[in-house]
């Protein structure tokens, strides 16, 4: 009988994609893969370091494991693993932690992984990894997510991403186009564009330089795939030139997803972010101008160390009255081996939850207000797989969730539709045309 491997992933798509491509090595090993609450012989948790409650998640994730079959094995992998290998090797029940390069390795460990009472930990020096391994996501039959590019050369103050991931570095544009064919092949239809910082993309092979704007143009020549999506992009490097590239194309979709993290400016040199309010302004415009209709995401941070209430009231009146369509907020959360931990001005903990409370009330009301804007209009609906009291759900190209009858032929298919009311779970209600 086959041994069972159960996976789960913390953290962002670019996690996911990896997981995806981990779980397939280990599959080709013998193992069956199960869902992690399935009784396993194998639990690998991909973890991530990005907020203090991911840290506590993990712990939630090891106990469950063990619940389900306590003599199993339990595999750390990701950010959190290369960042603080030791503590979660203290963790009870964990028997073994993988750096950023030994995960992409991980079945040439699992062989000879055994039992004992202290987990092995295998990582190098983050500084000396400049391996890119590919990877893309598979499970979902709509939707893939496609890693381009991983690690990061911009020291925010408040992020640890570099010091888990390394370097910026990326595989080549040929390498990529065979990874989007490759999912094309298995009848997906959407790819998500995923990396640590995917506008820093730059192919130096055959002789010349090619950045991300070349990388999408070679992309939307791939048959098969109807649509792309950028994930979050740098504002400084979301120029006008891939604006408007978007803008024409057939296949890349009217939805950007650009960070802010803060709206003021004394506050983004505090974080050592490389623009400032200004530029930000100017591409949300500039989005505007060319795609009315397009969905605007935005990344901001509360609470960071030196957020007055004045500060705090200036982001939150900039995003207010800027053109935007929705919000994810995260509250700051002190990470060892930042610049940010050590300066002055820190945001008492209950003052960081009320402002995030108030910008989850302002992204609600923009969200609420975008697809109002969008009712009475013709899309087109990626229709998904799930099935929710008799409900399934899909996306329009600017990134309305849609609900509407489960029909199981209308599943991984396009379909043109006019958007006619928001139900009361807040999703599009929709007419097939």
């Amino acid at each position: 009988m086959s041994k069972k491997a159960a996976f789960t992933t913390l953290g962002c798509k670019l996690n996911f994609s990896e997981t995806s491509m981990i779980s397939k090595k280990v599959a080709n090993q013998g193992f069956e893969i199960t869902g992690f609450k399935e009784k396993a012989d194998l639990y690998v948790i991909n973890t991530c370091t990005v907020t203090e409650n991911a840290d506590k998640k993990f712990k939630q994730y090891v106990k469950q494991a063990l619940k389900h079959n306590p003599d199993a094995m339990v595999i750390a992998i990701g950010c959190y693993a290369q960042l603080k290998p030791e503590e979660l090797a203290d963790v009870e029940g964990v028997d073994m932690v993988l750096g950023i390069e030994e995960k992409f390795r991980l079945p040439q460990y699992i062989d000879k992984l055994t039992k004992k009472n202290k987990a092995e930990i295998h990582s190098c020096e983050v500084e000396s990894s400049e391996a890119f391994f590919s990877a893309y996501s598979s499970g979902d039959r709509t939707r893939s997510f496609l890693k381009i590019q991983d690690g990061c050369d911009y020291p925010c103050t408040y992020c640890t991403i570099p010091l888990a991931r390394g370097k910026g570095r990326n595989g080549t544009v040929e390498q990529v186009v065979a990874n989007a064919k490759e999912i094309a092949s298995k009848g997906i239809k959407e790819i998500v564009i995923t990396g640590v910082n995917i506008g820093t993309f730059t192919d130096k092979s055959n002789g010349k330089t090619r950045k991300f704007i070349d990388l999408i143009r070679a992309l939307d020549q791939v048959e098969g795939i109807d649509r792309y999506r950028i994930s979050s992009i740098e504002p400084n490097l979301l120029t006008d030139e891939i604006i408007e590239f978007v803008a024409q194309s057939e296949r890349f979709v009217p939805h950007f997803h650009i960070p802010l993290q803060s709206g003021s400016n004394d506050l983004l040199k505090k974080m050592k972010r490389r623009y400032l309010r200004e530029l930000y302004t100017q591409r949300v415009e500039k989005i505007r101008q060319l795609m009315p209709d397009a969905s605007i995401g935005v990344d901001v941070i509360v609470g960071f160390p030196g957020e007055t209430e004045e500060r705090f009231l200036e982001t939150y009146h900039y995003l207010n009255e800027l053109d935007i369509s929705y919000l994810h907020v995260f509250t700051y959360s002190e990470r060892a081996n930042t610049e940010a931990i050590k300066m002055e001005g820190s945001v008492p903990k209950n003052i960081r939850n009320k402002r995030s409370k108030m910008l989850r009330g302002l992204s609600a009301k923009k969200e609420t207000a975008f697809y109002h804007s969008q009712i009475g209009k013709e899309k087109k609906v990626l229709f998904e797989k799930t099935e929710k009291e008799n409900q399934m759900h899909g996306f329009t190209d600017n990134y309305i969730k849609v609900s509407y009858p489960y029909k199981e032929n209308l599943v991984n298919t396009l379909q043109k539709v006019r958007l006619q009311a928001i139900d009361s779970k807040g999703l599009m209600k929709v007419k097939i045309l």
